[in-house]
């Protein structure tokens, strides 16, 4: 028994802990954003943003990479030899006649032979040779390596302007899809409202008809507004759960996270915007252009630099040791000499510096072909900055009159719903006295939801309208 109530114990307690981590869980994976917040995370959370910023790491380091090339090259080698047959070689006889005239003075030979002039074979060397040395070179001049720095550098700068315009892009979209998700629920809410005031004038007309206040086809005019509205309710609600999916993913965010928007909508900050100046310069893929040709011009410099003299030092320390055995790292043999012990060397140093110096004197005019081709790219670059300064002009001014029609628009469709819910309001009062029809008030019903869907579409249309406006400016961030 008293294992039995032990057991129950232990699984409410593996239950409970199993609870508490779903919890856990759920609310770690639920996020309340306003819109900054919601570009904030994009910015962090992106695929293409966060691959833009591996990009811009990823040419630091060349940067990083190319600036080591000024810095002491340094490296160590050693190498082993082992002659099977130590290598011959031909010297004039020189030792023949110094033999012969020894042996003729000890009378072991009766005449001297006569010198021949001629040659006889040796061996020199040994069997094993070992050496290693560590050798060092640094640049001291080179008029490409300094430009080719900054064209480095440049290629930097043009990659921070690639991000710049990726994030951009991804403010662009997040916003939208913000503000996509804002105009869904809002809408649902107003089909929510208006489904909940339908059902209780349905409610209203079944107990008249009970009554015999009002005939079945009143009753069944309301049914049927009733249920298109539902069937809406439905379409729409699975709408809201597409959008906020849709925003989740520009985002970089689990789809299957809890996300809540804290912002709400407002129509009241649209017009301010039309008074701001701008200038082209302000837009990145102006500045992307702008870095592209500062590129061509260090490449042109760079080519010129290229007819400059280059001037390197480098230096080599090192030993080496010979010998006809295995021996290298033995105790070193003494001999006498003159009497006195000397130590025979196994390892013989060897060490040198040195300049190199190198001159260009001709290469079939391919530095000048290098510098026509950058000066030509250079020059179309120019050419498609003019033309991007006019499309970006023509883009600036259409967003401007894009958002100043928007803007009229949303006051017109405000105006007018408030219209159609006094319209409707009016029809209610009159059928619930008796005095209206009930074709009356779901054509009045029809007509408001109608004005509330236009109103809700042209406050859509105004928010894109603004934010295409800042983009094209250069003012989204």
């Amino acid at each position: 028994m008293n294992v039995m109530k032990l057991r129950r114990k232990l699984l409410l307690s593996v239950a409970s802990l199993l609870l508490l981590g779903n919890a856990f869980a759920q609310q770690q994976n639920e996020y309340s954003f306003s819109l900054q917040q919601a570009v904030d995370y994009a910015k962090q959370n992106n695929g293409t943003v966060k691959n833009a910023h591996l990009d811009e790491e990823l040419n630091r380091r060349k940067v990083q990479e190319f600036t080591g090339l000024g810095y002491p090259q340094i490296s160590a080698k050693g190498s082993g030899q082992y002659f099977f047959d130590v290598p011959t070689q031909y010297i004039p006889d020189f030792i023949s006649p110094t033999i012969n005239g020894v042996l003729f003075q000890q009378g072991l030979i009766d005449s001297l032979p006569t010198a021949s002039g001629g040659t006889f074979p040796v061996q020199f060397g040994t069997k094993y040779n070992l050496s290693g040395s560590v050798d060092a070179n640094q640049l001291l001049f080179d008029g490409q390596f300094f430009v080719g720095l900054q064209a480095q550098k440049a290629v930097l700068a043009l990659t921070e302007k690639n991000t710049q315009r990726t994030e951009t892009q991804i403010v662009s979209d997040v916003s939208k899809a913000y503000y996509n998700v804002l105009i869904t629920n809002e809408r649902m809410g107003l089909l929510n409202a208006n489904l909940e005031t339908l059902r209780k004038v349905q409610s209203d007309t079944r107990a008249m008809y009970d009554n015999g206040f009002v005939e079945k086809l009143d009753v069944d005019r309301i049914t049927v507004t009733v249920n298109n509205l539902s069937i809406e309710q439905q379409n729409v609600e699975k709408l809201s759960q597409l959008t906020s999916m849709a925003l989740k993913v520009q985002m970089g965010m689990d789809v299957n996270a809890k996300l809540n928007l804290t912002d709400s909508l407002r129509d009241d900050n649209f017009e301010t915007l039309l008074n701001s100046s701008f200038d082209p310069q302000n837009r990145t893929e102006y500045q992307l252009l702008l870095a592209q040709k500062s590129l061509y011009n260090l490449q042109r410099k760079q080519n010129v630099m290229a007819y400059l003299p280059s001037l390197y030092a480098f230096g080599s320390y090192g030993y080496s040791a010979q010998s006809d055995s295995l021996n290298f790292f033995d105790k070193p043999q003494t001999v006498y000499v003159n009497g006195e012990p000397t130590k025979l060397k196994r390892w013989y140093p060897t060490a040198l510096v040195g300049l190199n110096l190198q001159v260009p004197i001709f290469d079939g005019f391919q530095k000048q072909r290098r510098i026509q081709q950058a000066r030509i790219n250079m020059q179309k670059t120019q050419n498609d900055m003019d033309n991007l300064k006019n499309a970006i002009n023509l883009e600036a001014n259409s967003a401007r009159i894009n958002l100043t029609n928007s803007t009229s628009t949303l006051q017109s469709q405000k105006d007018n719903m408030a219209l159609a819910q006094s319209v409707y309001n009016t029809s209610k009062i009159k059928y619930n006295e008796g005095v209206g029809s009930s074709l009356e008030l779901t054509t009045a019903q029809q007509e408001l939801k109608t004005s509330q869907t236009n109103y809700l579409s042209a406050l859509y249309d105004a928010y894109i309208a603004r934010i295409d406006y800042l983009k094209a400016t250069g003012q989204l961030k």
